[in-house]
């Protein structure tokens, strides 16, 4: 096969659509061209190591697409490459781990919901990218982007001169892949700041959806009442395109139900040049006062910017209430322990308890940094209905959402918050809430920077309408260099 002279370097979903148009290009041609370039940069090369395993159905499946082409109902998804974070299940032959050796050999029995939808939109799914191990819940003495299969994924722009972690996580092979062009978009899942994090740390967008927008049946999960997923880019239009095709109520997963009447299929009419004209952002400066001089220099130009293109900057101060919440490992035991269950006779462990024990069994190996997370989260209660399980829930949804989030934008009549990076994220996160997160700028060392919007429930039109124009004007996004 002839490789297609297509330039998939920085390449958009509009700029590949327009190709298929002409003719200049394939889905064949463009699943050949990411192979080749994970071959180069992820494999060998500075060594990203970013891709856990690739879907050997992938070139086969362009051609079936290439060969309906043209046909009514196909969308901007259509032939798109995609890359999964490997917490997320899929029928192709690559297994779901997590990045956990116990699960090397967990090979799904059907698609979860966003492997079903990609597939509905014409998507090609690439492969699986490595993540932080179990989500970063297993130890938080390893670095983000670190697991006993996978190995650490490094930030494509500093693989020697950042430290490990540098990338972010726990979706830091999604991040790493998508800003070093192995694919066009990728899907990671947060439960709080995993996409956000990697995302801002890549210089690409990322968008932390509402829970409930977008189903998680079919993902591994660690706590019910935060865990999302949603879509990494390197713009806003591709990521909203992305959002778009994700959408919908699903049975198998109640939080979905919340959804009803408030989900887009399409969000583009939202990408709005104009779209920060009038609208008023919440600073909370004590966000900023931890930040490195590069990194406050870059919030502070980004606010400029945003005030220039005729947003109302307000200074204010969410209320916070020091509480040390232990939702997490609670949820997270009960739902290991009915996904553990459920697989096949090929993985070792059924339990939590019995994953502990077979990481044990070659420490060095299968839990290199230990697994404190784990740990403790055995020693929580199952029973949903545990009192101090629920009065933590409840007094994170109070401090978070109703006398958080909630007052300090009803006070100031804000559309959103501003934030770096993912130094906000816990609380949007804990009222489940969404966040978009665009590339902000470059450190001196090289080190990009983000800046985070984030809002109310539902509210990810208008999060993407402030994203949106600020990447329009900002520009700020430049891809790594790969000698």
């Amino acid at each position: 096969m002839d490789k297609t002279t297509f330039e998939i370097e920085e390449t958009t979903i509009h700029d590949i659509q327009q190709a298929f148009g002409t003719g200049e290009l394939t889905s064949v041609e463009l699943v050949q061209a990411f192979l080749d370039r994970i071959e180069t940069y992820d494999k060998n090369g500075p060594k990203i190591n970013s891709v856990l395993s690739l879907n050997p159905d992938a070139l086969k499946i362009a051609g079936e697409l290439d060969s309906m082409r043209g046909q009514d109902g196909q969308g901007d998804l259509y032939g798109i490459p995609v890359l999964l974070k490997d917490n997320i299940e899929t029928t192709d032959d690559m297994p779901t781990t997590a990045g956990a050796i116990a699960l090397k050999d967990n090979f799904a029995r059907d698609d979860s919901f966003i492997a079903a939808r990609l597939r509905q939109a014409g998507a090609i799914i690439l492969g699986k990218v490595n993540m932080s191990e179990w989500a970063y819940f297993m130890s938080k003495d390893g670095p983000s982007g670190y697991s006993g299969l996978g190995g650490q994924v490094h930030n494509p722009y500093g693989v020697d001169r950042f430290e490990a972690g540098s990338v972010g996580g726990s979706s830091s092979g999604t991040g790493a892949a998508i800003a070093s062009n192995f694919a066009v978009v990728g899907i990671g899942t947060e439960t709080s700041g995993s996409i956000l994090s990697p995302a801002s740390s890549t210089s690409i967008v990322g968008i932390k959806p509402t829970v409930g927008l977008i189903s998680r049946a079919g993902i591994i999960p660690l706590a019910e009442s935060q865990d999302t997923p949603g879509p990494m880019a390197r713009t806003v239009a591709d990521a909203a395109i992305t959002l778009g095709a994700l959408t919908g109520v699903d049975e198998r997963d109640l939080a979905t139900q919340k959804s009803e009447g408030k989900f887009l299929t399409d969000y583009t009419p939202h990408l709005k040049a104009d779209g920060l004209k009038g609208a008023r952002i919440g600073v909370d400066v004590t966000f900023l006062n931890d930040a490195e001089p590069d990194e406050r220099a870059i919030m502070d130009q980004a606010m400029a910017d945003l005030e220039a293109l005729g947003a109302v900057i307000v200074e204010m101060t969410i209320p916070v209430e020091e509480f040390h919440s232990d939702v997490l490992w609670y949820e997270f035991k009960r739902g290991i322990n009915a996904y553990l269950k459920g697989l096949s006779d090929d993985v070792p462990v059924k339990s939590l308890e019995e994953l502990i024990a077979f990481n044990k069994e070659d420490p060095e190996v299968r839990m290199k940094f230990g697994q404190a997370e784990l740990e403790k989260t055995q020693m929580m209660s199952e029973d949903p209905a545990d009192t101090t399980y629920l009065l933590h829930r409840a007094t994170d949804l109070k401090i978070s959402a109703e006398k958080g989030i909630d007052a300090a934008m009803a006070e100031h009549d804000l559309d959103a918050l501003l934030f770096q990076n993912n130094r906000g994220a816990a609380m949007p996160a804990k009222a489940g809430y969404p966040s978009i997160t665009v590339p902000g700028g470059y450190t001196g060392t090289g080190m990009p920077v983000g800046v985070t919007f984030s809002g109310l429930a539902w509210s990810e039109p208008r999060l993407i309408e402030l994203a949106y124009a600020y990447e329009q004007t900002s520009k700020k996004r430049k891809a790594p260099v790969f000698e």
